[in-house]
């Protein structure tokens, strides 16, 4: 899930589309942000339609966590690499190829007949996806002068909001009105008009540059970092219908010491006056380092709601796909309300980010509580006081975090530390979807008492994490100052 796309390591551009008409830029900002909402949506609709994908294509209770931890996953390795092929070959080129990719990954997951394939038109995705978005960011600088840059920004953000929360909700839209007798297939379908459109107008809109290919690629960095990341989730989604063999504790001790080589790795190519993916200087920053701690921690439990409150309605409840889309509304409707309200908070700095934090959490005890008094009698409307509660918490923390934790880094030093930071991003997602379902799955056997049981256990740690992420949110600066970098 890309709520919080960073923006990519940018090159100079001296060439602003200054001369292009108004209508021109706005028009041009309007493709790239359909190109952003398209990834933003596929990257949460298997929340809802993981289990009707999971009794059409088989497969075990693991392949619904790995339809969405395949999908981060891949961005997760893809993002920093993503970016810098935009500095090498151009933003515009790889925007329209990650475009082209993503909507042919997204027909290779309609089309998929097992759990394997679509798994892997996920993982295409995912991968499609970390090339075009790291590219908006910079092409936005480039069409607008620095007078409209933060009015385009304004208009971006919700919009990219929008799209990420709105995904559930269209997945069990299209899941219930089953169009064509397609199904869940009908949420990938829909991306090849878009992804049709956006390549047509991209190709006319968009301004063109030519990158600079003398920069070069870190391939050893991102494979550290890609094989590390793997080797954390792998286990903690196969591990236990594997009966927690040996090898799933292995891969989980070797994930650590790959990252502790990709960090190695960077300050020694750094040293030797190399292009790196990550400027070793960032992790001399407690406030920085901190903020990664913190950003696994806040998108572990945004992930790990949305996948426990599907599990619980539809595997558990046996609510329909649109009904379990309905539900989860409140929670979509108050995160996006609040983040309206979100510059008018910035003055309180951390406070707001904090405060998000517990009121989030408060969110989620309050659903647990309900979950708990209602038991096999739950209805939609039960849950719309703790989801809003936990929507808000969602918006003031998740809106505030990036400019909080950017304020201790310098400018040199932008670049590398909004990949770094979206790259964590998407793994605390794949890390909350594997862990928090994994607890669910080791809790349910199918009755009642056993779905209570582990939908206590999951939120219960659900707000244990975000308690933790509380705590970790001290180490931010107190105050956000104004910067010229949007939070998406």
């Amino acid at each position: 899930m890309a709520l919080l796309e960073a923006p990519a390591p940018v090159q100079p551009v001296p060439d602003v589309q200054e001369d292009k008409p108004y209508r021109w830029r706005w028009a041009a900002l309007s493709v790239v942000m359909a190109g952003s909402a398209m990834e933003l949506l596929d990257s949460s609709v298997t929340s809802i339609a993981g289990p009707t994908m999971r009794a059409d294509l088989g497969g075990g209770p693991g392949l619904i966590q790995w339809l969405t931890a395949a999908y981060t996953l891949a961005m997760v390795g893809g993002l920093l690499v993503g970016a810098r092929l935009g500095d090498i070959f151009g933003r515009k080129r790889m925007f329209m190829l990650g475009a082209a990719g993503f909507t042919a990954a997204s027909f290779v997951v309609a089309i998929s007949q097992g759990a394997e394939a679509a798994v892997g038109g996920r993982i295409l995705q995912g991968l499609f996806g970390a090339a075009m978005v790291p590219q908006v960011f910079a092409l936005i600088k480039a069409m607008f002068p620095p007078a409209e840059t933060q009015k385009a920004f304004g208009m971006a953000g919700p919009i990219m909001g929008v799209a990420a929360i709105g995904g559930p909700s269209l997945a069990g839209w299209l899941i219930g009105l089953d169009l064509f007798d397609s199904g869940w297939r009908m949420i990938f379908l829909i991306n090849l008009p878009i992804g049709i459109v956006v390549l047509v107008l991209a190709a006319k809109l968009l301004p063109a540059n030519e990158g600079d290919r003398s920069a070069k690629l870190d391939l050893v960095g991102a494979g550290l970092a890609s094989l590390a990341s793997v080797s954390l989730i792998y286990p903690l989604v196969q591990g236990r219908e594997a009966g927690w063999p040996l090898w799933s504790f292995a891969m989980i001790v070797a994930s650590l010491l790959l990252f502790a080589g990709f960090g190695v790795h960077q300050v020694r190519k750094a040293r030797g006056g190399g292009d790196v993916l990550v400027k070793p200087s960032l992790f001399r920053k407690p406030a920085f380092n901190g903020g990664l701690v913190l950003g696994v921690l806040l998108m572990a439990s945004m992930a790990g709601i949305g996948l426990i409150m599907t599990l619980h309605l539809q595997v558990g409840l046996g609510f329909t796909p649109m009904r379990a889309a309905v539900t989860m509304i409140p929670f979509a409707v108050a995160m996006g309300a609040a983040m309206g309200f979100l510059d008018k908070l910035a003055r309180f700095g951390r406070k707001t980010l904090l405060a998000g934090a517990l009121v989030n959490a408060a969110g989620v005890a309050i659903v647990l509580a309900t979950v708990e008094i209602a038991g096999a009698d739950l209805d939609w409307y039960h849950l719309i006081p703790g989801l809003m509660l936990a929507g808000v918490g969602s918006a003031l923390f998740m809106g505030r975090y990036f400019d909080s934790v950017m304020q201790s880094v310098s400018p040199d030093e932008i670049g590398s530390a909004s990949g770094t930071l979206s790259a964590v991003q998407q793994l605390g997602a794949s890390f909350g979807i594997a862990l928090l379902g994994t607890v669910f799955f080791d809790q349910f056997v199918g009755d009642l008492d056993s779905l209570l049981a582990a939908t206590r256990v999951a939120l219960g740690l659900t707000v244990a994490v975000l308690l933790a992420g509380f705590a970790v949110g001290f180490t931010l600066p107190k105050h956000s100052e104004t910067s010229g970098t949007p939070t998406h």
